[in-house]
C-alpha cells in the first residue's frame, strides 16, 4: 500500500497525487507533447516499463490524465491531459524559474516568447483588480 500523508494541508494532500518518483516527470512529458508511451519513455531515461505503466495508470485514476486507444493490435494509447492535469503547468514553470535561481547547473530557462527575457512570477487578486505580493496562508474552515 502506498504511504500517504494524513494531514490537513494542500501541499501534503497535493505531494500524496504527485510526490511519487517520475509522476511530475510524466505529466511533463505529456504536457510538452510525448503523448504515447514509447515517446515517454524515451524522453525519460531509466525508468522502467512497469513503473511508466504503473505511473499512468495511476494519473488516470486521479483525472490528471485520459488514455484514449489509437491502435487495438497491439493496444496502443495516446494520454492527454485533462483540465487539472494542464494546470499543472503554472506548477512546472514556478519549478524552472526556482531552478534559474538555485541550482548550480540550469537547464532550462522560461522566457517571454516575444522578446525573449526572463519572466516572473506575479500573484493577481482578481477582486481588487491589481498585482500583490502582500499574501497570505490562511486555513479554511471546515
Amino acid at each position: 500500500m502506498k504511504t500517504t500523508y494524513d494531514l490537513p494541508c494542500n501541499i501534503a494532500q497535493t505531494l500524496n497525487i504527485l510526490g511519487d518518483r517520475w509522476t511530475l516527470l510524466i505529466a511533463h512529458e505529456i504536457l510538452v507533447g510525448n503523448m504515447t508511451f514509447t515517446s515517454i519513455k524515451n524522453n525519460l531515461k531509466g525508468i522502467s516499463s512497469n513503473l511508466l505503466s504503473d505511473r499512468l495508470k495511476y494519473l488516470e485514476e486521479t483525472g490528471l490524465i485520459e488514455s484514449n486507444l489509437y491502435s487495438a493490435h497491439p493496444p496502443r494509447y495516446k494520454y492527454t491531459l485533462t483540465e487539472s492535469g494542464r494546470e499543472l503547468e503554472h506548477v512546472f514553470n514556478s519549478m524552472i524559474l526556482w531552478g534559474e535561481q538555485h541550482l548550480k547547473k540550469c537547464y532550462k530557462n522560461l522566457v517571454h516568447e516575444k522578446c525573449g527575457h526572463s519572466v516572473e512570477i506575479t500573484y493577481y487578486c482578481a477582486h481588487c483588480d491589481e498585482n500583490t505580493n502582500d499574501l497570505s496562508v490562511v486555513k479554511v474552515r471546515d
